[in-house]
């Protein structure tokens, strides 16, 4: 992988790779020997990515994607690009509660400079593809939901042509735009299914009044399965665990994504368009559950963590607590 340490072969004016901050990984400490006492910013180790060897991985890697051009583009309200640092700094503190051998690294940003959203997706690609060709389990923290579509490109880069990927979007929004004038927040999955055949798309937490009929129509043209956001009862339950049981077993590979515009605007005020009829936290957080403990889930996203619009830290503590849960499920599952 062509990756400068501090910029990427495009150049520093389009895409930049960076470090994360020390600052970001810091909290409180218990204890510097006894490891049952440890927090994450003890046991997570910032290694550059030309840098993860293949015969000593980390078991898992954490990438943020510094970058809210598609949401701009999508006429939403940009700060998610804030959210990689919000989210680590969360993290950060949260206790340790994997095996003292379980190494977890953070190789970076990749940063979106002057407007350059499709090479810094693709950027992002490159990174996600080197963790996964070393079997790391991935955790991408964005940005806008357009970091969904470098995630893809590097989930299916590592893979073979014709494997089978099912994309599990848990998002109040179909993002089923047409991107012919230009791709942004708003077009990842129509971009995905209309250049890969080998990929399936399940959405869950569908707003009836976010999405105009034109998009229930091409969600139907493309196939897509899809559970609206007034279906996501407990009464309901069983037969979604089985849908989404059904769905992962059909595919070679998943890969899940969180928008948290999908949640209540009450619990998760900081994002791009709130939802003042989105989710509960504990509904998302079994769709969580069930998805990364699937033997074929190797791979998890958060967007629209948008901190400049957050009230009291609720939406960043809020997907701090769902990257954990991925964290937790992904690294207790196969390879």
């Amino acid at each position: 992988m062509n990756l400068h340490y501090m910029n990427i072969a495009n150049g520093v004016d389009k895409v930049m790779y960076t470090m994360t901050d020390q600052k970001q990984w810091k909290g409180r400490i218990d204890s510097t020997t006894n490891t049952s006492s440890f927090r994450l910013h003890q046991k997570v180790k910032r290694i550059p990515i030309n840098d993860v060897s293949a015969s000593d991985s980390p078991q898992a890697g954490i990438v943020g994607f510094i970058c809210d051009e598609g949401v701009r583009r999508n006429q939403g309200r940009v700060g998610a690009a804030n959210g990689p640092k919000a989210l680590r700094e969360s993290l950060a503190s949260l206790p340790w509660s994997f095996d003292d051998e379980l190494q977890i690294a953070d190789v970076g940003n990749i940063l979106c400079l002057n407007h350059a959203l499709e090479e810094a997706q693709r950027e992002l690609g490159e990174i996600v593809e080197v963790l996964r060709k070393k079997k790391m389990k991935c955790i991408v923290l964005g940005g806008g939901h357009e970091t969904l579509y470098g995630h893809y490109l590097g989930v299916r880069a590592a893979l073979q042509s014709d494997a089978k990927i099912g994309i599990i979007n848990i998002d109040a929004h179909f993002d089923l735009r047409s991107y012919d004038e230009q791709p942004s927040s708003g077009t990842m999955f129509r971009q995905i299914l209309e250049q890969d055949s080998n990929v399936d798309y399940f959405v869950l937490g569908i707003q009836r009044y976010g999405n105009t009929k034109e998009l229930f129509d091409k969600a139907h043209e493309l196939n897509v399965k899809y559970v609206l956001e007034e279906n996501l009862t407990v009464d309901n339950k069983p037969q979604l665990i089985n849908d989404l049981q059904q769905f992962m077993d059909g595919h070679d590979y998943i890969l899940l994504t969180l928008c948290m515009d999908v949640l209540n605007a009450a619990v998760a005020p900081g994002v791009s368009a709130p939802s003042p009829f989105g989710l509960e936290p504990t509904f998302v957080r079994t769709i969580i559950q069930q998805v990364t403990s699937h033997p074929n889930t190797h791979s998890f996203d958060i967007c629209e963590v948008n901190p400049l619009l957050d009230e009291n830290g609720r939406t960043v503590k809020l997907g701090a607590y769902f990257v954990y849960e991925a964290l937790n499920n992904l690294l207790r599952g196969n390879g």
